[in-house]
């Protein structure tokens, strides 16, 4: 193609008198440069090919601005590739100065001409990206031009990924997502091969489309590379044994105060309630004291950090619009005023670890590893880690409250769903809970943990049945090999299909059954690589113990206060994308349950009123 256009627009540019050594465009050149166009020989004259070649530029420079713009292609490279930019500056200097417009019908005829060509450019790109070495990858014929799938996402994402996970299970299978070739990933081995990559020439996290927006770019999910390993390093004193033991009696509290809340509210207003706002609540509540602790100690500045927390997780259910008064652009603001918080926060713990107070929460124990590094630095004579300004600490502690925010809650929903849908599984739960605490009034500890068997299996199934994050996207920064017969062409979407991982393998992974767990079916063991509920590889989730403590504390207290009744609907058996995957819905009837004795306690117990 490179000689093809030199002579082309050599001659466009100045013919025979020109600099090039090409002859003038005659009736053989043209014929053997356009075996179609007979019509230009050496007695047309060149004005009348300027003209037309005029058009061809304008046309294909048109066509590469709106290509750029819907990022449909590398067209716009091409041409730029395969024009040098002396000859573009020779053309210009060439055209008249003045052009008459077209009229408005042969504009809408252009751009109508357009429209199409890149609609046509586009469904190519999908056929050729879904090609591999032993045919097409699996998937829709042919996509909605330039929206794909996302109509019927939005409309039925329940529905859509349940068919697009049916093109191949396991395997590999095609789609696309407003003008993204889209890639799913079934098969386990295969996940955990995308897993295990992380990097600016392989592929790197691309969560949501308002992710970086509301997030920042600076947000861990987004890290790669050594910056990456020293944080995550860093982040090793946060979970030791003596700091969840810490952790899961502050959440002890949280819970119960909560639960109480919910029961007033219930007597207040008696009849079946939706429990998802309220468990997000309670875990949003339970984050902040657990990760900042004393630092949110103002009423106000509390209140209007978990309105701006909120706001933040709203701005991931709306469109990606940036512009004032829209959803994205509140998540935003209130990032910023969630980072002034917490700088604020971080500034505060350095003072009082350092004067030689004891860790009081996550951020505490964050600091105390901070100031012990940057001693070790100074010792050294080399810079302070990069996360141990306020700054870098007070963004980092964002991406802790937020990462335990929706994915926790939507699991801390599911606990309750499954285990009313599942009487047998709770009374289970129960005389656990009444061996393991027999004062149920008193703070669960680490050590009391460990002697809850059962429930662990419980919320270990739950997360295996109902993963919270049931996808995890990924984008192609350079053309990757999948699979031996299949690479994934450069700016692919990948998507990790966690739900279709967690199914495969163990006996009748479609049931909910926590003896799957048990030490004699021991099914854990026998398919870890398929439980990818937390992750694998360089963004293996840090907190996963955190987040069962949280989820067992909580089937702890819960079950041993609360009798509860699901209200189903015709939907119930649904889930909800939001994006993390609930229960259709959640509606629950609760009652007290009498702790008057353990015996009555493990019978079902009677309501009781306070």
């Amino acid at each position: 193609m490179q000689p093809y256009c030199d002579v082309y627009f050599c001659q466009l540019a100045g013919g025979a008198e020109s600099s090039c050594n090409v002859p003038p465009l005659g009736a053989t050149t043209a014929r053997s440069l356009h075996p179609r166009s007979t019509a230009l020989t050496a007695g047309v004259g060149r004005l009348q090919l300027q003209i037309r070649c005029w058009r061809v530029w304008a046309a294909m420079l048109f066509l590469a601005q709106l290509d750029e713009a819907l990022g449909l292609s590398n067209f716009s490279n091409l041409v730029t590739h395969y024009i040098p930019a002396e000859q573009i500056e020779l053309l210009t200097s060439k055209l008249p100065q003045t052009f008459t417009m077209p009229s408005p019908v042969m504009l809408l005829v252009w751009s109508i001409a357009a429209i199409f060509a890149l609609a046509v450019l586009e469904q190519v790109k999908y056929q050729i990206g879904r090609m591999s070495k032993i045919g097409r990858l699996p998937g829709p014929t042919y996509t909605l031009p330039f929206l794909g799938g996302i109509v019927e996402m939005v409309q039925d994402p329940h529905k859509f990924w349940q068919r697009q996970r049916a093109y191949a299970f396991p395997g590999l299978s095609w789609n696309s997502i407003v003008t993204k070739f889209t890639v799913m990933v079934t098969d386990p081995a295969t996940i955990r091969h995308v897993f295990n990559h992380n990097s600016k020439d392989t592929l790197l996290l691309d969560l949501h489309p308002n992710a970086k927006m509301i997030l920042g770019t600076r947000n861990i999910a987004f890290m790669h590379g050594p910056d990456h390993k020293a944080l995550r390093k860093s982040f090793l004193a946060l979970f030791t044994r003596k700091a969840l033991s810490m952790y899961v009696q502050q959440q002890d509290g949280i819970i119960r105060q909560h639960i109480a809340a919910w029961m007033e509210a219930q007597e207040a207003n008696p009849g079946p309630v939706e429990v998802r706002d309220m468990v997000r609540d309670m875990n949003a509540n339970t984050s902040q004291r657990v990760f900042v602790g004393p630092y949110l100690d103002d009423p106000k500045v509390a209140k209007k950090f978990t309105d701006a927390y909120l706001d933040m997780v709203k701005g991931f259910l709306t469109f990606p619009l940036k512009f004032p008064g829209t959803a994205v652009w509140r998540a935003m603001k209130g990032r910023q005023y969630i980072l002034s918080v917490l700088e604020q926060a971080a500034i505060r713990s350095k003072e009082r670890i350092s004067e030689g107070a004891e860790p009081s929460c996550l951020l505490d124990f964050w600091t105390q590893q901070i100031l012990k590094e940057c001693q070790e630095a100074e010792a050294a004579n080399v810079p302070p880690p990069k996360y141990s300004t306020n700054h870098e600490i007070a963004y980092t502690v964002m991406d802790f409250l937020f990462a335990s925010q929706d994915a926790s809650t939507a699991s801390l929903v599911w606990l309750l769903t499954q285990t009313a849908e599942h009487p047998d599984v709770l009374a289970r739960v129960r005389e656990e809970q009444l061996k393991a605490r027999p004062d149920l009034d008193a703070t669960i500890t680490g050590e009391t943990l460990a002697a809850m068997p059962y429930t662990r299996q419980v919320v270990k199934e739950v997360l295996r049945y109902r993963p919270p994050a049931p996808m995890v996207p990924q984008v192609a920064m350079k053309p990757f090999q999948l699979t031996p017969e299949y690479t994934a062409p450069r700016g692919a979407f990948i998507i990790p299909d966690i739900v279709a991982a967690c199914h495969q393998g163990y006996a009748d992974g479609e049931k909910f059954d926590p003896d799957r767990f048990s030490p004699e079916r021991k099914e854990d063991i026998t398919y870890a690589g398929n439980y990818l509920v937390f992750g694998h590889g360089p963004h293996y989730c840090v907190g996963k113990e955190y987040a069962i403590n949280h989820l067992i504390a909580f089937l702890a207290i819960v079950s041993t206060s609360l009798n509860w009744a699901r209200t189903r609907t015709k939907d119930s058996d649904w889930i909800k994308y939001l994006p993390t995957i609930y229960p259709y819905d959640s509606i629950f009837n609760f009652n007290w349950r009498s702790q008057s004795t353990p015996a009555a306690a493990a019978a079902g117990g009677d309501s009781k009123q306070q």
